[in-house]
């Protein structure tokens, strides 16, 4: 049977091409909120990293009641790193709403997340996103998209679903976009209307998928997902199972059972088939899970996530400075706090490296993989991080590197520039188009990619937009540099001085700042030139009888420092470098912190070359 009562859609689309904003303007509109009700701004971005980035990271479920139906919504990611949490997410609805820009139209995500809504063959309900803004190309956005839609084989159903044009901020939608909406009653109505209800069997043994983990320090493990058959009560005896490993029998009994209403979980006594709930009772509970009745233990096949494309090694922090900052240093705490990140996050792998003290931990990108260090500095952990490495593979006999779908939207006179650097890293470009704004796509191996983005800001003086979405494996593309500029490295152990800052800013530019602690072998700037300098920054003015070295210390004038965030420092650093991250502080240093013995094994690296 099908349940008329109840619709399971997921909003999926690019980034910033306003998901999060829409299901605000949803949740006002259904009466989640009080008229007078003083709610945040993009209220499902309840994560401290994604309010501050205005970003989604993790996929959230809420529901809204529109008449008589209950309408459950996912809010899903929409940068590319994260696509793993829409892929997964995907088994739980039963149709997505695909939004796309009026302005920038269909980009490398939505093309991705849309052929894993096709694949499982999902209907879908294209909506045009602010259409209010001046420069918007309705007409032309719409074309781009069906283009898309016949190119992944869409079926005719897809095709002939109405275009809706929305205002996420205004909360508005119209089908026709010469005639403003007033409100999203046509959303709502269309919601009803082209997505179809779950198709359930109520009577059969119950049976749920697990998609979503969350925790909680009372219930512990929580899982997340829709009840495929039968009816789930709550005190009842169910087991856990999964297709990937026929070993996993866990019995035990629900404790807790709830679904979702507005931004709450209710607890419930009893849910059906075509439900989205919470459950909790089973502390090993994960992602790809199945929990069944004990009669009939019956796994549910998961969906195959993208393996992951970049690989950091995170160690145990040895600098002169370790264990000042952090709580937790040891390589115990850093491993069960790894392994404990893949239990949620299907897309990260971990795997122990070649000492003790070493963790390889893959990502499908650097924020995919900055993300967890900004979250486990933040949790107080303390640790160090290698330079990102592309995961390279054997293919037909062949070595094989991920590549990945660029697009970027330039001014016309930084358009030369782009197409340069981009070759420079082994990039080939597609197709150009545009005159004012130029947007090119290319082909780019995903190493080519790293360190380039402040290279891009720069070339397009912050006006470029780049976007990026994992392409496929292809033949090995050649060496690609790193990075053509030195490092300034501190002389010696200490604190730094005007005296000595004022000195080292003839060489390049400075990450710190006056009386900041540094250590012999780390990095406290960016030199102008290739080939890393040795500079004293702790040297102080010599005491005499004929002049104040402290009033001499106050007139040097230093350019401003600036420090660099979590993301430039994982871009910068080379093969021979590391990164510290404390709750507190981020330093780039050097493998080998003793200058002698780091310009032997260079001086050997360079006669081995």
């Amino acid at each position: 049977m099908i349940r008329q009562n109840i619709r399971n859609i997921a909003i999926i689309a690019h980034v910033d091409h306003g998901k999060t904003t829409l299901v605000d303007q949803m949740l006002k509109q259904a009466g989640v909120f009080r008229k007078n009700q003083q709610v945040a701004e993009r209220v499902m971005d309840s994560g401290d990293i994604e309010r501050e980035r205005g970003i989604t990271i993790l996929a959230k479920n809420t529901a809204v009641h529109w008449g008589d139906v209950k309408i459950n919504i996912v809010d899903t990611p929409g940068h590319a790193d994260f696509s793993g949490e829409v892929e997964r997410v995907l088994k739980m609805v039963d149709g997505v709403l695909l939004l796309t820009d009026s302005f920038e139209g269909p980009m490398p995500q939505t093309r991705f997340v849309l052929k894993k809504a096709l694949d499982l063959k999902l209907p879908v309900l294209m909506v045009i996103n602010k259409v209010d803004r001046a420069d918007a190309r309705n007409e032309e956005v719409v074309g781009e998209l069906l283009d898309l839609l016949i190119d992944l084989d869409a079926g005719e159903e897809t095709l002939e679903h109405p275009v809706l044009y929305v205002s996420g901020r205004d909360g508005t939608a119209t089908t026709d976009p010469k005639s403003p909406g007033q409100d999203l009653a046509p959303l709502f109505e269309a919601i009803l209307r082209y997505i179809p209800g779950p198709k359930a069997d109520p009577s059969g043994p119950v049976q749920v998928l697990i998609s979503t983990i969350d925790y909680n320090d009372y219930v512990g493990r929580i899982g997340i997902g829709r009840v495929s058959r039968g009816r789930i009560k709550v005190m009842s005896q169910l087991v856990r199972c999964n297709a990937l490993d026929e070993t996993i029998k866990d019995r035990f009994r629900l404790s807790e059972l709830s679904t979702f209403d507005g931004l709450k979980r209710i607890p419930v006594e009893e849910a059906a088939a075509g439900d989205i709930v919470a459950i909790s009772g089973l502390a090993d509970l994960n992602i790809g899970d199945t929990v069944c009745d004990p009669n009939a233990v019956e796994p549910l096949p998961f969906v195959s996530v993208g393996e992951p494309t970049v690989t950091v090694t995170f160690s145990i922090n040895d600098s002169p400075f370790a264990g000042q900052e952090g709580e937790y240093v040891t390589s115990r705490h850093l491993r069960a706090r790894l392994y404990k990140e893949t239990q949620t996050d299907v897309s990260l792998k971990v795997k122990d490296g070649e000492t003790p003290d070493q963790f390889l931990v893959s990502g499908r990108g650097e924020l995919h993989l900055t993300v967890l260090m900004e979250n486990m500095r933040r949790q107080g952990y303390e640790f160090q991080v290698s330079m990102p490495e592309a995961i390279f593979k054997e293919i037909n006999g062949d070595l094989s590197e991920p590549m990945e779908l660029v697009r970027v939207d330039v001014p016309q006179s930084a358009s030369g520039a782009v197409i340069e650097k981009l070759g420079g890293r082994r990039g080939q470009l597609l197709s150009m188009a545009g005159t004012d704004r130029v947007r090119m796509s290319f082909l780019v191996p995903s190493r080519g990619l790293f360190g380039y983005r402040n290279e891009f800001l720069t070339d397009t003086r912050g006006e470029g937009i780049m976007n990026a979405v994992f392409y496929g494996y292809e033949p090995h593309k050649g060496d690609i540099p790193r990075r053509n500029v030195g490092a300034l490295v501190c002389h010696e152990t200490g604190e730094s001085t005007q005296y000595g800052l004022f000195a080292a800013q003839e060489r390049g530019s400075l990450f710190i700042k006056s009386q900041t602690p540094v250590y012999a072998g780390m990095i406290c700037g960016v030199s102008s030139r290739p080939g890393d300098i040795v500079v004293n920054v702790c040297r102080k003015k010599h005491v005499t009888n004929t002049r104040n070295a402290a009033a001499a210390e106050d007139s040097l004038r230093l350019a401003v420092a600036r420090p660099p965030t979590l993301e430039e420092c994982i871009e910068f650093i080379d093969e021979d470098e590391l990164l510290e991250v404390t709750p507190r502080s981020l330093r780039m240093r050097k493998r080998e912190l003793n200058h002698e013995l780091r310009a032997k094994r260079q001086g050997r690296a360079k006669k081995g070359a």
